[in-house]
C-alpha cells in the first residue's frame, strides 16, 4: 500500500449528496454538482450522479472535456483565447465580459454550435460579474447575447463568499432576481435560470428566506464536505469525513519544542513563531506541501496536534498521544483547500470505499 493516499467513503459522500439533492429538491431548487475540488475524478462523479444533479460544474476545460456527464457548466468566467474550447467542452458557461461573448459567438458560428450563457452580476463580493449597480452595462452586455445567432441568455448568476466573504441574504439575491426581471421585461425572453450561488446558499434555503426565484445552485463543498461555506460550519446532518487522509509515520523521536541556533527564514521563505512545550514526542509523517494543504489538516487522533511542516515532511506532537510508532499511520480530515491540493498533486494516491 502506498502513501500518502486519500480515501473515499462512498457511504458518507453519497449520504452528503443525497442529503442536499433532497434539501434543495423541496424548495423547487435544481443543484449543479461542482467536481473541481476532486479533478473531476471519474470513479468519483459516476457515483454521485445517481443522485439527481442536474449538470456537472466544472471551472477547468480539461475536467469538462474528461467527463461524459451532460449537460455541463463553465464556472469560471472564460478566456477570450479559449473560446472554441468552451464551445466544444461545455454546454453552459457563466459569463460577464462583452469581449469574451463576442469571442463565444465567433467560435459557436466556426463550429456551428449554440451555447447557452448565464451572466454572472457581481453583488457585492467583487469577484466576477457585472456590478449589479450598472444597470445600462447589465442591459447592454445581455442585448449582445440575446441579438446573438448562436448564443442563448438562459439565465443570471451569482458567486458570493468565494472573495469578499460577503454571504447571500434575502436582500442581495432579492436583488439578483429583480435584475433576472427586468431583463426578461426589457428583452422579452424567458432567462429560465437565476443561479444563486454556492454551497453557501444552501443555508439560508433551508431557513426559508432564499427566494423562490432562485432555481439553481452550483454546489461542491458541502457535497464534499459537508460544510456551510457562509459559517465555516458543518450542516448538521451531513458528515465532514467522506475524505480522509493517510499518512505513514517515518520518525518518531523525542526532541526539544524549540529550534536550536540562530534562526531565519524556513525554505519558503517565511519567518515562523516558535513556542517553548519543553521537551517533545515529535513524530514525522511523510507528507509536505507539494502533496497537500498542511495547515487543512486535522488529525481524526484528536491526541495528536500539527506542528508543522516542510515540502516533504508534516510534523506532529505526539506528546499526548499512546503508542505510535514508525510505520504506523495517522489519518486527517481535510479542507476544502487541503482536498483540493491533495487530489491535483500526483504524489497523493486515490483509495476508495465503496
Amino acid at each position: 500500500m502506498s502513501y500518502p493516499q486519500v480515501v473515499v467513503h462512498f457511504n458518507k459522500l453519497l449520504h452528503n449528496a443525497n442529503t442536499i439533492v433532497g434539501w434543495c429538491k423541496s424548495h423547487n431548487v435544481q443543484v449543479a454538482l461542482v467536481g473541481k475540488c476532486v479533478c473531476a475524478d471519474p470513479v468519483i462523479l459516476k457515483q454521485l450522479w445517481q443522485c439527481g444533479f442536474a449538470m456537472y460544474a466544472d471551472s477547468r476545460e480539461q475536467n469538462l472535456e474528461s467527463t461524459d456527464l451532460r449537460p455541463r457548466m463553465l464556472l469560471r468566467v472564460a478566456m477570450p483565447s479559449n473560446a472554441e474550447r468552451v464551445v466544444a467542452c461545455s454546454e453552459f458557461s457563466l459569463q460577464s465580459q462583452l469581449e469574451t461573448l463576442v469571442a463565444l459567438e465567433q467560435a459557436c458560428q466556426k463550429l456551428n454550435k449554440t451555447h447557452k450563457v448565464v451572466l454572472m452580476i457581481d453583488l457585492g463580493d467583487l469577484r466576477e460579474g457585472l456590478l449589479y449597480t450598472n444597470w445600462q452595462q447589465i442591459l447592454q452586455t445581455a442585448t449582445f447575447v440575446a441579438n446573438s445567432k448562436h448564443l442563448q441568455l438562459e439565465g443570471v448568476g451569482t458567486n458570493l463568499t468565494c472573495y469578499g466573504s460577503i454571504v447571500p441574504t434575502e436582500t442581495n439575491l432579492g436583488v439578483l432576481v429583480e435584475i433576472a426581471q427586468k431583463l426578461r421585461s426589457a428583452l422579452g425572453l424567458e432567462i429560465p435560470i437565476i443561479s444563486g450561488g454556492n454551497s453557501s446558499s444552501l443555508g439560508l434555503m433551508l431557513q426559508g428566506k432564499m427566494p423562490k426565484e432562485v432555481n439553481l445552485l452550483r454546489v461542491g463543498e458541502a457535497v464534499l464536505l459537508g460544510t456551510d461555506t457562509a459559517t465555516g460550519a458543518k450542516f448538521h446532518d451531513l458528515v465532514d469525513d467522506a475524505f480522509v487522509l493517510q499518512g505513514q509515520l517515518v520518525e518518531v523521536q523525542s526532541k526539544p519544542s524549540m529550534p536550536i541556533g540562530t534562526r531565519s527564514v524556513n525554505a519558503f521563505g517565511e519567518v515562523v513563531q516558535y513556542q517553548d512545550k519543553g521537551q517533545m514526542l515529535r513524530g514525522i509523517v511523510a507528507v509536505g506541501r507539494q502533496d497537500v494543504q498542511l495547515d487543512g489538516l486535522t488529525p481524526l487522533d484528536q491526541n495528536i496536534q500539527v506542528v508543522g511542516g516542510s515540502s516533504d515532511h508534516l510534523i506532529l506532537d505526539l506528546t499526548r498521544a499512546t503508542g505510535y510508532k514508525v510505520g504506523d499511520v495517522v489519518e486527517f480530515k481535510l479542507s476544502y483547500g487541503a482536498l483540493l491540493s491533495a487530489f491535483t498533486s500526483k504524489y497523493v494516491d486515490k483509495k476508495y470505499n465503496f
